[in-house]
């Protein structure tokens, strides 16, 4: 490599490097929560739906009200004609107009219309649930990839705790064999730890940019920006385990849960859709009414046989007004309404059996995250204990190896139980708290105002 090249190489990472630590970007869990829902593609393709759900509404609405048409037009006919006048046939140029207003108006056709709107309403608020529903999953998948970041970063804390305490017992160490005091065994012995201790602050750096990364993925940020993601204090003595009853939960479940409704609409949609297919046999009886004239410039009065003028024929003798009504029985289409009526049973039915499957899925989720939680409420107060006691244990054995009464080798293993027990300690904790809002996301009452009791900033 040339040598203004590395130069030039070397200025430009010894500038990068602060202008990019200048524009490190902090981003708060409420902040996070507030940018999936801002930029998630799943949210704008249910509000989509939504707009879509509406306007099948307002038409189906619309098909109450009487349709309205208006028609003109003209015609030139050249060619041999007869001629009143001349009681014979001629050559002529004939020109027409007509114009006229017709309106059609349903007044019976086995509640298909009815029953249109209704499923069209059905629709729309399934469409709503599903909506919000979809917000509910964004907000926990953003609060778990947060928590994930969280967690990551307090063991790598551990793990650089622990290699600062290993390199000051590494340079004990070597003053104490320097002076005779210890066999040059423990100095090699302690140089192991220190590196091990190393490489697990680095597999740690790892886990956490991972997980930012995938956090950043979610939020649809630029990988490439430095984002500093807050980690609030957590106070343990804020952490309380709740009384949860199995029973009472399952009902607020199925009561809260925005997609267990949205299943409930979509059987009485599916119930309004066979009532439209077996309208299909009722007789339909409809109102029609209209108003046309006409103009032709050949038309002549009977008696003087002079061409009627315009106004006369337009707006006078040429105006015919029509009422009627139409009844429409059906009696036989290829067994099409057969055929539709069967299907839509099947579809009611398979709908009816979804909500079932759909029921006894909460039961599961509710059962499972009920156990998860319970679970790790025991393992919080199991590693409550064995911190303290592996922290005990790790300072008793600091203190017979600085006598002299212990070895490096049981100092070192109880340092290992004490960071395992601090990193056990650690992910207990964050995994009942996460457990809380797993619990509040199968029950349905997750919201963008999401908080995490154990923290404190």
């Amino acid at each position: 490599m040339k040598p203004y090249f590395t130069t030039a190489v070397i200025l430009i990472i010894c500038f990068s490097v602060p202008a990019a630590a200048q524009q490190v970007r902090s981003i708060t869990l409420e902040e996070a929560i507030q940018i999936a829902l801002d930029n998630n593609i799943e949210i704008e393709l249910s509000r989509s739906n939504i707009d879509r759900s509406e306007s099948q509404y307002r038409r189906q609405r619309a098909e109450f009200l009487p349709n309205l048409n208006a028609n003109f037009g003209g015609t030139r006919t050249v060619g041999r004609q007869f001629d009143p006048a001349a009681v014979a046939f001629d050559d002529f140029t004939t020109n027409n107009l007509s114009a006229g207003i017709s309106t059609n108006l349903v007044l019976f056709n086995g509640f298909r219309n009815i029953n249109q709107l209704r499923s069209a309403r059905l629709g729309m608020e399934s469409a709503e649930e599903r909506f919000q529903r979809t917000r509910e999953v964004i907000i926990f998948e953003a609060a778990a990839r947060y928590l994930d970041v969280l967690l990551a970063n307090e063991l790598l804390e551990i793990n650089k705790e622990n290699l600062d305490a290993s390199r000051k017992q590494l340079e004990q160490v070597m003053a104490q064999v320097e002076v005779g005091m210890r066999p040059i065994v423990d100095q090699y012995s302690q140089e192991s730890v220190v590196a091990n201790n190393e490489l697990s602050v680095i597999q740690s750096e790892n886990i956490l940019n991972l997980n930012k990364l995938r956090l950043s993925r979610l939020l649809q940020l630029d990988p490439l920006e430095e984002i500093d993601f807050v980690a609030p204090g957590i106070q343990e003595e804020e952490i309380v385990v709740k009384d949860y009853e199995l029973r009472e939960m399952i009902s607020q479940a199925l009561m809260n849960r925005r997609d267990y409704r949205a299943s409930e609409l979509e059987v009485q949609q599916a119930r309004h859709e066979l009532s439209i297919s077996q309208a299909g046999r009722v007789p339909q009886l409809s109102l029609s009414a209209s108003v046309s004239t006409a103009y032709r410039d050949q038309q002549r009065d009977p008696i003087q046989g002079t061409v009627i003028p315009f106004d006369d024929q337009f707006f006078d003798i040429n105006i015919n007004r029509s009422v009627g009504f139409n009844v429409s029985v059906p009696i036989f289409n290829r067994w099409q309404t057969r055929n539709q009526i069967e299907q839509r049973r099947i579809d009611y039915r398979n709908a009816e059996l979804r909500l079932e499957d759909f029921r006894q899925e909460v039961f599961l989720e509710l059962q499972q995250a009920y156990n998860d939680y319970m679970g790790y409420a025991k393992e919080l107060e199991a590693t409550g204990k064995a911190l303290i006691a592996a922290e005990k244990a790790y300072e008793t054995e600091q203190e017979r190896y600085n006598v002299g009464s212990a070895t490096l080798i049981e100092l070192t293993n109880a340092n290992n139980e004490f960071i395992r027990a601090s990193s056990n300690r650690i992910q207990a904790m964050y995994q009942f708290i996460f457990q809380e809002k797993v619990l509040d996301f199968f029950l349905g009452r997750l919201t963008e105002d999401i908080e995490i009791d154990a923290f404190s900033n």
